[in-house]
């Protein structure tokens, strides 16, 4: 996966835990539209593995 692409599912993935969904589609709906199959493939196993990051659900204490 190319850096840039890196850097702006994790930016979508930040600013979706501040609550700001308009803004991260923003960020990341152009970078996985211009992705050819290869990266796409990348971008579904990167966003299947890192769900808790849009989540914030490692942010969470465990009782």
């Amino acid at each position: 996966m190319r850096p840039s692409t890196l850097r702006a599912l994790k930016r979508a993935a930040e600013l979706t835990r501040q609550n700001r969904l308009t803004e991260a589609v923003l960020v990341a709906e152009p970078v996985i539209l211009a992705a050819d199959s290869y990266e796409g493939d990348e971008i579904l196993r990167w966003l299947a593995d890192h769900v808790t990051d849009f989540t914030g659900e490692n942010d969470k204490e465990m009782p």
